[in-house]
């Protein structure tokens, strides 16, 4: 397979049913982007496939900036494990792009975990959370790592056990939920994860200013990216809000990567359906702040962003990009970084004799006592 440059205006993803053109590689200008002829061109078309991140709103009423600082102690707190030692921000981390910067998470007994930790920022605008989209929202996505035996290996009457004895925690609750006959419940403690979690969201990205007008938001090399992003059909799997992280398509729509890549032993969302079209099927990874979160894919196996830009063309455009159509796109996608979350970790309620004890090592309980 030659290495080619990517003709603006020309292409479509195979799986659309548009053949691919050869044509001579392009240069980026400095104020007009090829097929699209000016800023204003390519910002119409880009209006029509993305929309800008917006700062979090205010909490609406006493409850809910309760509940959101409440969720932000739980997102912390070790206790929410057996062990005492994973929180969310294990693997979710605030000061790190919102993942753990590991090829896949370690969880419970220094377990390898079976998949790239997606980021915890811009998660509220997913379709579904998960790689397999197992989860149809942040509440529930917060109550599958608290009970995996490979992450948290926790239970929900532990965890309601764990905050019904401090104080503070029941206190909280109540605030955050107020008018509940028991607010401390496995469900409201992931109701205020949520919360939290819904807080974590990225504004003023160069992208999204640019899409607001600002012409020089973007140089003219991540203009150029921006073109063939949505003309080469990267935007046809990653659009929105999110620029992905909506939908599911099988990886290796053309090509299938090496094991390495894409490991034969997960199926993807044929593991949640057991339905035959989705076997290797994955949710579109939201591109938001990808410069910030390697390594990549759901097997975390590329730490380059050019070279993850490249596996993809190969194996869903069945093509192999010229190196300045990469580097364009990879420009592009580094303007997609917003500003991170100021988030100042919390005092944490302490601990009281009613406690239950950590377990990192699975010690029969009258061993720990």
């Amino acid at each position: 397979m030659s290495r080619i440059a990517v003709p603006l205006g020309a292409l479509l993803v195979l799986s659309f049913g548009v053949a691919f053109a050869q044509g001579q590689e392009t240069t980026p200008s400095d104020d007009v982007v090829p097929a699209y002829g000016t800023d204003e061109d390519l910002r119409r078309a880009a209006q029509d496939l993305f929309d800008v991140v917006l700062p979090a709103a205010p909490p609406a009423d006493e409850a809910e900036a309760a509940r959101r600082e409440l969720g932000a102690k739980l997102f912390f707190d070790p206790r929410m494990s057996s062990s005492g030692l994973f929180s969310c921000q294990s693997c979710h981390n605030v000061g790190l792009g919102g993942v753990d910067a590991l090829p896949t998470s370690v969880g419970h007994g220094w377990q390898k975990g079976p998949r790239n930790a997606p980021t915890v920022y811009n998660a509220l605008f997913n379709g579904a959370q998960f790689w397999d989209g197992r989860a149809a929202d942040l509440a529930e996505q917060a109550m599958g790592p608290v009970q995996a035996a490979v992450e948290m290996n926790n239970t929900p009457d532990q965890v309601v056990a764990t905050l019904n004895s401090m104080e503070a925690y029941r206190e909280h609750f109540i605030q955050a939920f107020p008018g509940e006959v028991d607010p401390v419940s496995f469900a409201n403690f992931a109701t205020a994860i949520a919360a939290f979690e819904e807080t974590l969201v990225t504004p003023g990205a160069a992208f999204d200013r640019w899409l607001n007008g600002d012409d020089a938001a973007l140089s003219a090399e991540q203009k150029q990216g921006l073109g063939l992003f949505m003309d080469a059909g990267c935007a046809s799997c990653h659009n929105g809000i999110n620029v992905g992280g909506h939908d599911y398509y099988p990886f290796g729509v053309v090509e299938r990567p090496g094991a390495e890549v894409l490991p034969e032993g997960d199926r993807g969302r044929f593991q949640v359906t057991e339905t035959a079209a989705d076997d290797y099927v994955f949710r579109a990874a939201p591109l938001r702040n990808v410069a910030l979160t390697p390594p990549y894919f759901h097997s975390g196996a590329v730490w380059s962003l050019e070279e993850a830009v490249d596996i993809m063309a190969t194996a869903q455009l069945g093509t192999e990009l010229a190196e300045a159509d990469i580097a364009a796109i990879t420009a592009f996608l580094n303007g997609l970084t917003g500003e991170q979350p100021q988030v100042a970790h919390p005092v944490l309620p302490p601990r009281t004799d009613e406690t239950p004890l950590p377990n990192p090592f699975d010690l029969p309980l009258d061993a720990i006592r």
